[in-house]
């Protein structure tokens, strides 16, 4: 097997601003391996917050790529990169996921079968993904609302956090009376203090905000446990919730978790903590970060296990070089073929460079 890659920037569309930050673009590092004639493939992003620069990428590779290299097939690596296999034990969580996607897709190629059913569903996937509205003013908030509640979004997430809460209770009353019909999720990504959150949450419920992420900063799973008990919408926990074990520990004091699997290892991860989750009271969410449709495809074959879907990364992009997942109406899923279904779209160069 030959375990190469590239990097390339990817562009948002426009800059989107959370609490903590603003981003205008990721680095993305698309890893391909390569056996018997056919290539699978994968994607890691770089991150500020999950402490995960382009530098870090590209030094895991080159270090696990003797490991990988070493194995006999696709299988094997398979075997020897699940969450607590030997190769994958050293990686950043946001590498291990984009290596184990290579192999997912590439055992898929050569089954001749979809990711989704290798991972135990027989049927395709698809559901309807959030899409998010970053912390913009109501104006803007609204045009954006009423253009995706016509393209067929069902699902809006609001990003909230501003110094003023009234800002962020405006921008939600706007994007309510855009897309009445919209399901709506908040987001304030850890800015609120817990008494802020108690005071809040009635308010945001009141105006039709059915479940919340993240409302007061990561650290203190017991103070978020608090805020849930007392919330009248579900709380979802995003960056308590980094892998495995804050899961397990946050099984049923919260309503959600967010699952990403540039946080949590990969899809073989997402499924454990779906299974150490079941019975608990704790639902699943399927979360992403800024990629491309690369990036986002292991995560869409798991749609079926999630209760909450926001998977829009690749759809805030500029210019997305790859497709197949889907998105644009308001609902992924995989197009038909073996292994992720995902290819590069005309003029995307597919050789690695190393």
């Amino acid at each position: 097997m030959r375990l190469t890659w590239h990097t390339a920037a990817l562009e948002l569309a426009e800059p989107l601003r959370i609490s903590r930050s603003v981003t205008a673009r990721r680095d993305a590092v698309r890893v391909a391996l390569e056996h018997g004639g056919l290539r699978g493939w994968g994607e890691a992003v770089s991150s500020v917050y999950l402490g995960l620069p382009r530098e870090s990428i590209l030094r895991h590779l080159g270090t696990v790529r003797a490991a990988v290299e070493r194995l006999p097939d696709p299988e094997t690596a398979w075997a020897e990169l699940a969450p607590v296999g030997p190769v994958g034990a050293d990686l950043p969580a946001g590498v291990l996921a984009a290596v184990e996607s290579s192999v997912l897709d590439l055992i898929g190629k050569r089954a001749g079968a979809p990711a989704h059913r290798l991972l135990g569903s027989p049927l395709p996937p698809s559901a309807a993904t959030a899409r998010t509205i970053g912390i913009v003013t109501p104006v803007a908030a609204a045009a954006q609302a009423g253009r995706l509640a016509l393209a067929g979004f069902t699902v809006l997430k609001v990003k909230a956090g501003s110094p003023d809460p009234a800002e962020d209770l405006a921008r939600v009353e706007a994007v309510r009376a855009a897309a009445p019909a919209a399901d709506l999720l908040l987001d304030p990504n850890g800015a609120w203090t817990e008494d802020r959150a108690h005071a809040l949450l009635p308010r945001f419920a009141a105006l039709g905000v059915t479940a919340v992420e993240q409302p007061i900063a990561a650290g203190t799973p017991q103070t978020l446990a608090r805020v849930a008990a007392a919330s009248p919408i579900p709380v979802i926990a995003d960056e308590d919730a980094v892998c495995y074990e804050d899961t397990a520990a946050l099984a049923g004091l919260v309503h959600g978790v967010n699952v990403k699997l540039a946080k949590c290892g990969g899809v073989r991860a997402a499924m454990r903590i779906h299974a150490a989750l079941e019975g608990s009271g704790t639902d699943l969410m399927l979360g992403c970060l800024t990629a491309s449709s690369l990036g986002i495809a292991p995560a869409v074959h798991l749609v079926h296990r999630a209760r909450w879907v926001d998977l829009d990364g690749h759809l805030l992009l500029a210019e997305d070089p790859w497709s197949g997942i889907g998105g644009a109406d308001g609902v992924v899923r995989p197009a038909p073929g073996a292994g992720l279904g995902v290819r590069p779209r005309a003029g995307t160069a597919v050789g690695a460079a190393r």
